[in-house]
């Protein structure tokens, strides 16, 4: 994550990359946009959301140096203003674009450009997280080891942060169809990683996929101003929640475990 203030010069870059797309007449255009956002909730009723959809806004890294031209400019500058927008949504929710505009250092004319609402620019940036969970999942599939293959993968998802906009963004844009496939299978391998860490004899047999994404936005929801101290407070308490998962002479864990009803409930408000 960049901090604020950082890579002025590119910023310059991003800005003389995006001004180059569509500029004639834009400003009036968009800056009518931005006002009509402004005076937007952002909230949808219940009919509009998708209840399988849980937002996984993580920073997905992509491998941009390779492409060539105005393609690898166009992905840089996707880097840059998504990374903004995941620290400005991360610190407030309810930010107008205009704020990571600002924080990306490009005009509030170039980002409507790209995006041409809030909600659309909430809806790749989770979707780039989803697709970084999927990613992840997959590759913990080819680990021999069944309980080495889950620790593994919750762990690399704790570092990269997969689940910190869940809780603050939930319910604030509509889920496309395709977002809703890709949940679909997100859930799939991470069932299927739980179902051979079970097989394994490590993981206590009470714990099921629910308590994965509680644990999950757990982790995601230590944050110190320190962002060394962020990543080894969630390391710390990983470490814990995983050494009780594998308890397997403990107690039974209390209560049952979350439902499909209280984990979407957040969308349906």
């Amino acid at each position: 994550m960049r901090p604020q203030g950082a890579g002025q010069a590119v910023a310059e870059v991003v800005e003389a990359g995006l001004r180059d797309v569509d500029a004639e007449g834009a400003d009036g255009r968009h800056d009518d946009l931005l006002e009509s956002e402004r005076n937007a909730s952002f909230r949808f009723s219940l009919a509009e959301r998708n209840d399988l959809f849980h937002c996984y806004g993580g920073r997905m890294t992509t491998a941009t140096s390779g492409l060539p031209g105005r393609r690898g400019q166009a992905a840089r500058n996707d880097e840059v203003i998504l990374a903004a927008a995941r620290e400005v949504f991360l610190a407030n929710p309810s930010a107008p674009i205009a704020a990571v505009a600002e924080r990306a250092g490009v005009g509030i004319s170039a980002l409507y450009r790209r995006y041409p609402s809030k909600e659309e620019l909430l809806r790749t940036l989770c979707h780039e997280g989803l697709r970084r969970y999927i990613a992840e999942a997959e590759a913990a599939a080819d680990e021999p080891d069944d309980w080495r293959a889950f620790t593994g993968f919750v762990e690399r998802i704790v570092a990269a942060d997969v689940h910190s906009l869940t809780v603050h963004l939930a319910g604030t844009f509509i889920p496309t169809e395709q977002m809703g496939r890709d949940a679909v299978r997100a859930s799939e391998l991470a069932e299927a990683l739980m179902r051979r860490a079970h097989r394994s004899g490590r993981l206590r047999p009470d714990v099921v996929t629910a308590d994965l994404i509680l644990l999950l936005e757990g982790c995601a929801a230590v944050r110190v101003p320190d962002p060394d101290r962020t990543a080894a407070l969630r390391r710390r308490y990983l470490a814990v929640h995983l050494a009780g998962w594998a308890a397997r002479d403990a107690a039974d864990l209390p209560g049952p475990p979350p439902t499909a009803a209280e984990l979407n409930w957040r969308w349906q408000q």
